[in-house]
């Protein structure tokens, strides 16, 4: 009873993994921009390898490749959102930068918005900041 069910519990997250990196892959493939198709591939990579992961555990039993899976998922856990982070810094730091936010709309005045209209603003000395650091 116990093997059927960590059988059908393996095979439902190998699935459900599986399922993940493809929509990954979809999105990869469909999403206009660099930073769309990376946001898809980053976060659905991570959550699809930890479903296979797991459901390579169950099926594996209480043994060293149990412990091996783990260490494995661990690397992965902390390696992926990493990498997907020096992926986006550096393309912001490149010719894929990302236009400036614009709302469109009206806000009120503030000490902020103050020193914005003063020529001073925080988008001017983050870009300053970021080509001292290229």
């Amino acid at each position: 009873m116990i093997d059927s069910l960590l059988t059908f519990a393996s095979g439902l997250l190998l699935l459900l993994g599986c399922f993940f990196m493809l929509t990954g892959a979809i999105g990869l493939l469909r999403f206009p921009d660099f930073y769309s198709r990376m946001h898809s591939a980053g976060v659905t990579d991570t959550l699809a390898t930890f479903l296979i992961i797991s459901g390579l555990m169950l099926a594996a039993g209480w043994s060293l490749a149990l412990f091996k899976l783990g260490m494995i998922m661990l690397f992965i856990f902390f390696t992926s959102p990493t990498a997907s982070h020096a992926l986006a810094r550096s393309a912001q730091l490149s010719a894929l930068r990302l236009p400036p936010v614009t709302t469109g709309a009206t806000q009120p005045e503030t000490a902020s918005s103050t020193a914005a209209s003063a020529g001073n603003t925080t988008d001017t000395a983050v870009e300053a900041a970021d080509d001292t650091r290229a």
